[in-house]
């Protein structure tokens, strides 16, 4: 604050950097390409202001270049097309028509409430409006068309009134360009970066990139931002009272009101979360900005408005392939949803490396498939007999007709496996980590550094439950119910002992499916088609995942409406605590019932048993148990995303298209061939579900846990969530924008209580892919035959020559006569133990031990040395770029100055008008 004027002239222009927030011209509500064909849509266009806020003299070098240059834009810009030149009456028709602007042509629309002329709460609503009324806002009712009991109420938020409440939750707005160069190193690097930036021109075009002349919206601009005051109204740059705050602030401002206004007295009595949940009203949302389609092509005509923009750029199948248009996503839809598809973007496109390494992985196995030399001994072994799989219809097996599936097993059991655990789990921490990286900087970006959410409304239930208990709230001060700390751990006790409950019945599901593969094995082994007794194994192994899947599916929606009972128990304070608890929920029911036979199959299936005789029928096929592993990943995966994007967008679609066919079979639309108003457009629209964004982001993140915790055995899987991805944005894109109403642009600065949840997984993961590796898979026992039992045992290095022998050491022998099925000689079954004619049968080998001893130093030294190496990747990477840091208190300190000065500047220029002396020092 103490550097002189002379020195700030001297900085020299400032590092562009990404700010989207509307600055000067740029600020206007539709992209620069719409005042071409739709300039009609903006009546009531101010003039620039004639007295422009420029510096001081001792700054008039800088900040006349820069006002110049503004003035130039603004003058550019609102410069009237000479091919529209219709009369002031038509245009207004048209904007009345459009479903934007009320009646007059003049007012924008800025948020819809609808209610039933049915509903009996009359006198709530009329003293719900009135209140609204005396706040400054402006309503204005319009029945329906399709509907003769339906009823709208149109709503716009005037300027005096936006002003008042934008100075009251703290809005920041664009005050100043950016004159001012923050990144000293560049003098240095200057020449270098010139020479960069030619060569690049010569380069091929990025085709992932979005032309600019395609969103000419997202130009870059670069503007001061602070928060909003009217008593330094001057300070901001208003070229445009209408555009000035853009329509998603607007809607935000109104929905803070309706939030805040009571419709009955008393203390509790306000806000409209009760007067929908009341039946006061049906819904309440902001407007879209029109159709997301034209009869004109984008390319030749331009954008009709911001969703038609969204729809074209960003929503069609398309633009798969481009990058999103986030700052466009974040103005029309808010900071929390802009956030989303940030975060989706990001883990799609860190998913790329994964699946490549993961591809590399499965096709190293693929090519080394016929050189391995336990599948030679399988494929080769023609006198060596398994034993039984059941008890009665199984049939005694040549362990050569277990060739494809150690061929199989082979793909996803390989030397890259210990690799690709590694790699993944390393994975996993980079992108936790530069996730954050990527947040600091669109927190920057969007203005959200200095946000801070505001104090959330209690939640009526909570109110009702502990009105009679009061005390003072710290942070504002008033007295408020408080829920005891013995009511709350009771509460609590209770809900985790749902949890546990709902826990024990997925395990039970998991042994009703093992059930099922005893059962179903001997009917399958007597099956009377030839390829269903031969292969029972793939019969048993999937109709198994698919009765699981099903029951995986039912049990979800018995678990949601557990999670609502358990959270409405608990009686959380706030509504974000309410959603935090339940998405928890959400996240372990669900956790749980997909991974429970995962775990079983990776851990239990074929375990040693002291009862050999029932354990012999709970065997893996010779191959190993990994088969079904992956197996049981791959279906539930496939089949689960399916169903999750069938969800997404097809029944939306289903329900809209009833709707449409509900209206159009009231004949009045056909009859009369009407056009639907914009605001009824949208109340045929899906409103967004109940949750928000919880079930896309426990979606995601319950595919993160697939593609992470057994990704040892199936490394196909970050391929696979990669192509889902890739379909997800697009339909989500998609859902946004065409089937869903336009949700209450609401911001944020991260992604709540769901990074917690993937850090956890992220740990979860590397002890899984140590147990499956060292118990699940063949790693272990080949590398201790490799070293200790092997041909190579003196030699010190181990090659496939090395393993010569491996299965028949890794194969037990079993006398026939003990099973009592009427077979007699011996067979061979998978494990470490003594024959039948030893001292001590069936005990434990020697080898068993060594094999035990050597998975469990596996798993120590794995975990460790993972752990350790997330660690120091963690430690290694910021949370932010020091760029990004240096920058922000930079601009902090320029802030300062500026704001300084142009008071100021603005006292010293009342001093001359009214005739008085000044003096350059703070009056």
């Amino acid at each position: 604050m103490n550097t002189s004027r002379s020195e700030t002239v001297k900085e020299p222009p400032l590092k562009p950097s990404r700010r989207s927030m509307p600055c000067l011209a740029q600020s206007q509500t539709h992209p620069h390409s719409l005042s071409k064909h739709s300039s009609f849509l903006q009546p009531n266009r101010l003039q620039p202001q004639a007295q422009p806020l420029s510096a001081g003299t001792s700054t008039a070098t800088v900040n006349t270049i820069c006002f110049s240059l503004l003035i130039q834009n603004t003058v550019t810009r609102q410069k009237p097309e000479p091919r529209i030149k219709s009369s002031l009456k038509n245009e207004m028709n048209v904007i009345a028509s459009s479903g934007l602007f009320f009646k007059d042509g003049k007012k924008r629309i800025d948020y819809i409430l609808v209610y039933k002329k049915s509903s009996l709460q009359i006198e709530k609503r009329n003293t719900f409006e009135k209140n609204l009324r005396a706040e400054g806002l402006m309503l204005e009712r319009e029945p329906a068309i399709t509907s003769n009991d339906i009823m709208f109420v149109k709503i716009h938020c005037p300027w005096d009134t936006l002003c008042k409440y934008a100075e009251r939750m703290n809005i920041r707005m664009p005050f100043r360009k950016k004159c001012y160069y923050t990144d000293w190193r560049s003098k240095t690097m200057g020449s270098l970066q010139r020479n960069i930036r030619e060569l690049k021109s010569w380069l091929p075009r990025n085709p992932m990139k979005l032309d600019k002349e395609a969103l000419p919206d997202l130009e870059e601009t670069d503007c001061y931002t602070a928060p909003f005051s009217r008593a330094r109204i001057h300070h901001f740059t208003i070229n445009n009272k209408d555009s000035f705050f853009s329509n998603s602030t607007r809607s935000r401002i109104v929905h803070h009101m309706l939030q805040r206004t009571k419709y009955e007295d008393g203390k509790s009595k306000m806000g409209i979360n009760r007067l929908l949940n009341n039946g006061t009203y049906e819904a309440a949302f902001p407007p879209h900005e029109g159709s997301h389609k034209s009869r004109h092509p984008i390319k030749t005509h331009g954008a009709q408005n911001h969703r038609h923009l969204l729809y074209e750029r960003w929503a069609r199948w398309g633009m798969w392939y481009k990058y999103q248009p986030l700052d466009l996503i974040r103005r029309y839809f808010g900071e929390k949803i802009g956030l989303y598809f940030a975060w989706l973007g990001w883990y799609t496109g860190m998913l790329i490396p994964a699946a490549l390494v993961g591809l590399f992985v499965f096709l190293y196995g693929l090519f080394t498939m016929d050189s391995s030399q336990v599948s030679k001994e399988i494929c080769e072994a023609n006198e060596t007999i398994m034993c039984p799989m059941c008890e009665r219809n199984c049939t005694l097996q040549k362990l050569n007709e277990s060739c494809i599936y150690a061929k199989v097993t082979h793909l996803f059991d390989n030397g890259g496996t210990v690799f690709f655990a590694i790699f993944m789990a390393i994975w996993a921490t980079v992108f936790l980590e530069f996730w954050k990286r990527r947040r600091a900087v669109l927190t920057y970006d969007w203005d959200l550094i200095d946000w801070e959410d505001e104090e959330e409304e209690l939640r009526p239930q909570f109110e009702a439950k502990y009105s009679q208990v009061e005390r003072v709230n710290p942070i504002t001060g008033k007295p408020e119910p408080f829920q005891p700390f013995p009511d709350k751990l009771s509460r609590l006790m209770v809900s985790v002992s749902g949890i546990f409950f709902m826990i024990s019945l997925v395990l039970t599901a998991v042994f009703a499916v093992v059930v099922y593969r005893l059962v179903a094995m001997e009917q399958f082994a007597s099956f009377q088609w030839y390829f269903i007794k031969k292969y029972w194994q793939f019969a048993t192994s999937g109709t198994g995942v698919c009765i699981n899947f099903m029951i995986i599916m039912s049990l979800n929606v018995v678990y949601e409406k557990v999670a609502y009972l358990l959270t409405d128990l608990e009686h959380p304070r706030t509504d974000s605590e309410w959603e935090n608890s339940f998405a928890l929920k959400m996240f372990l029911f669900q956790f749980v019932n997909l991974n429970s036979s995962i775990f079983y199959i990776a851990f239990f299936l074929g375990s040693p048993n002291k009862y050999i005789t029932f354990f012999l029928f709970l065997q893996c096929h010779p191959s190993g148990c990994l088969i079904d592993l992956c197996l049981q990943m791959g279906v539930i995966m496939v089949l689960k995303q399916m169903w999750n994007n069938f969800m997404e967008l097809g029944y939306p679609l289903l329900q809209n298209w009833w709707s449409r066919r509900k209206i159009k079979k009231g004949g009045q639309l056909l009859e009369h061939k009407i056009s639907l108003p914009q605001w009824e457009k949208d109340w045929n629209l899906q409103p967004m579900n109940l949750h928000g964004l919880m079930d896309e982001y426990l979606e995601m993140v319950l595919q993160f846990g697939f593609t992470t915790i057994f990704v040892a055995a199936f490394p196909l899987a970050p391929l696979l969530a990669l192509l889902n991805n890739i379909i997800e944005i697009r339909l989500d894109a998609y859902k946004f924008v065409t089937q869903w109403r336009r949700p209450m642009p609401a911001r944020a600065t991260d992604i709540g209580i769901w990074y917690g949840i993937l850090e956890g997984i992220g740990v979860l993961a590397v002890i899984t892919n140590a147990f499956v590796i060292a118990i699940t898979s063949d790693y272990i026992p080949r590398f201790v035959y490799a070293y200790k039992y092997g041909p190579c045992t003196d030699e010190g290095y181990r090659q496939e020559k090395c393993l010569k022998g491996y299965v028949n050491s890794s194969l037990s022998v079993f006398d026939l006569n003990e099973l009592g099925m009427g077979y007699s000689g011996y067979c061979r079954y998978r494990d470490y133990r003594a024959p039948p004619w030893s001292s001590a049968p069936y005990e434990f080998t020697l080898q068993f031990w060594h094999v035990l001893a050597a998975r469990l130093a596996f798993i120590i030294v794995f975990e460790h040395l993972v752990f350790g190496i997330k660690s120091f990747i963690a430690y290694l990477i910021p949370d932010m770029p020091k760029d990004l840091c240096d920058r922000m208190r930079r601009e902090k300190y320029l802030v300062q100055e500026m704001m300084y000065e142009a008071e100021l500047e603005h006292l010293q220029r009342e001093r001359k008008k009214n005739g008085k002396q000044y003096h350059h020092e703070w009056p």
